[in-house]
């Protein structure tokens, strides 16, 4: 099975659930995580992640166009901007979308920013784990 997370510049939201769905998953399904455009890997949200003991500082900021000629079960929109800007993705994909709050674009203090990632982290991780769930 393949899955298909996609973000505006897979750089934060993306890369946690992308992060969380290999957890949950395991060898049962292949995820890949891409973005309209590429913005890199954000450190905070590696930082956040690797709080909850997921490693994603491997992981790489892609577009969406590197992966058109995979076959994708499913693709996650993560945000409202992915969603409008990519209406349609060639092949038999069940499209589910969630809109998360972008905790990259929150400015304040490192506490303030630190619970903003916090918050998305958490509510992304309940998100993967039902999605999986229901799959298995």
């Amino acid at each position: 099975m393949n899955i298909l997370v996609l973000c505006t510049g897979n750089s934060c939201r993306s890369q946690m659930a992308h992060g969380y769905l290999n957890h949950f998953a395991g060898d049962k399904a292949k995820i890949y995580s891409a973005g309209v455009e590429t913005h890199g890997v954000n450190p905070k949200a590696i930082a956040i992640m690797q709080e909850d003991g997921i490693d994603i500082s491997n992981h790489t900021s892609n577009n969406l166009e590197e992966y058109l000629d995979i076959s994708f079960d499913y693709i996650i929109t993560v945000c409202d901007n992915a969603n409008e800007r990519c209406p349609f993705f060639p092949g038999k994909a069940e499209r589910l979308h969630y809109n998360f709050f972008d905790p990259s674009k929150v400015e304040g203090s490192e506490e303030e920013i630190h619970a903003a990632f916090t918050k998305t982290r958490n509510q992304i991780k309940e998100y993967c784990k039902d999605f999986v769930a229901k799959l298995y």
